[in-house]
């Protein structure tokens, strides 16, 4: 028989963690834990896209690859999906990390013009071209550590023309960095300090001419709002978030972070596609999030940095039947690029097994960003968004922390980070 020719072949993995099956719906429940694993797996990769997996011998009768990578007594699995960034801005914030060492909250921070606001100002003097650097920087970062697509926020900008650089930035970077970036908008982050006695005239500024703006220039798929007690209420999040969806972008919310605020619930009316953060989220309000299918995006990095001792309830959410994702939050005050940290951090923190985890930021982390069709999975038509870890199992993750476990990055079927 002749083999057909592919591009690439990646052959013997000593687990090749498919996720099949769950493309057109996200895991849920004990789904989580079926990472569709084959052992002694081989993948057959041609033009970008995933043609074939199964056992090496299969594989190995059917295709010749041009290219070769024997991945013997490692990983084989998607790319890390990152759907919870802040990836655009500038300056740093390491003086509010003692602040927060000596007992001073989030909140305290923020009204002392601290926090989102400091980083705001540095962000509004940085050019666009600052921006895409610092960024290029931190997506190699990320890259080297198997993440393959991020969702990156605006949000630092806070002015029309500022939150229109941000979001050029993020549309830059998709043209000159391997890693795909998903734009959301986030005029709606914090209320900017001229605004500070009048936030519903912020409110009306976004909705008059942010919104349109964003959407007449396609610079944004997502539209998000930090709703919460202080910075923007329950009436404002939601007129936001409707008004983007008549735009044509899709909602999400910061919810219940810092309060219970009954963000949850909002996130349900509205039928965000995420609700994020979800750390005071009441048991009614996940299961209104539950009954209109609204993903749970996990952030234990920002409990962890804010040195909070409550962290989301991971567990009452995947009985209760939500699908669960995890994201970094990276921010500059959770300045984290490793979605492998996260793995470790949602198993102990969170009592999440390394398969839920898993599961958590590649497949269901897809579908919090709507790309589910085309990454998180090992699947035939897929994108080659592939990564090889030295590690024998993937129980590994989540076990083993503080060092980089991943060996090689393929990203639409191109080998772009290679640590041997």
């Amino acid at each position: 028989m002749t083999k057909k020719k592919v591009d690439l072949l990646i052959t013997n993995a000593s687990e090749l963690i498919t996720l099949q099956g769950w493309s057109q719906k996200p895991a849920l429940a004990v789904q989580m834990r079926d990472l569709g694993i084959i052992r002694k797996g081989s993948i057959a990769i041609h033009n970008g896209k995933i043609v074939a997996t199964g056992k090496a011998s299969e594989i190995e009768r059917t295709f010749s690859g041009k290219e070769s990578i024997d991945a013997t007594g490692e990983v084989v699995m998607p790319g890390f999906v990152d759907p919870h960034t802040h990836l655009v801005f500038a300056g740093f914030r390491e003086d509010e990390f003692e602040m927060r060492i000596k007992g001073l909250s989030y909140m305290e921070i923020l009204q002392r013009g601290g926090g989102i606001l400091k980083s705001v100002q540095e962000t509004r003097k940085a050019s666009e071209e600052q921006l895409v650097e610092n960024c290029k920087k931190t997506l190699d970062i990320m890259l080297e550590h198997g993440t393959t697509t991020v969702e990156a926020k605006s949000g630092y900008g806070l002015t029309l023309k500022d939150e229109m650089k941000c979001l050029r930035v993020i549309q830059r970077l998709n043209k000159e960095h391997p890693v795909t970036v998903v734009p959301t908008f986030l005029g709606a982050h914090a209320i900017p300090a001229e605004y500070e006695r009048n936030a519903d005239e912020y409110v009306k500024l976004i909705i008059d001419e942010m919104i349109p703006a964003v959407a007449d220039q396609k610079l944004a798929e997502f539209c998000d709002v930090f709703c919460e007690k202080e910075v923007f209420n329950k009436d404002q999040t939601k007129q936001i978030l409707l008004h983007g969806k008549t735009h044509g972008l899709k909602p999400k919310l910061h919810a219940d972070e810092m309060t219970a605020f009954k963000g949850a619930e909002l996130a349900a009316e509205v039928e965000a596609v995420s609700a994020e953060h979800l750390l005071f989220a009441s048991i009614a309000g996940l299961k209104a999030m539950a009954k209109k299918h609204v993903n749970a995006v996990l952030l234990p990095a920002a409990a962890f940095s804010l040195m909070l001792s409550r962290y989301a309830n991971a567990r009452k959410m995947i009985e209760i039947g939500i699908a669960v994702a995890l994201g970094t939050d990276f921010n500059p005050s959770c300045w984290v690029e490793n979605q492998q940290t996260i793995i470790a951090l949602a198993c102990r923190q969170m009592k999440m097994t390394p398969a839920e985890a898993i599961t958590a930021v590649t497949i269901n982390a897809a579908h919090a960003i709507k790309r589910a069709h085309e990454i998180g999975s090992l699947e035939p038509g897929k994108k080659a968004d592939v990564i090889i870890l030295n590690i024998p199992n993937h129980k590994f993750l989540g076990y083993r922390f503080g060092t980089n476990l991943v060996n090689k990055v393929i990203k639409e079927g191109k080998l772009v980070v290679d640590r041997e």
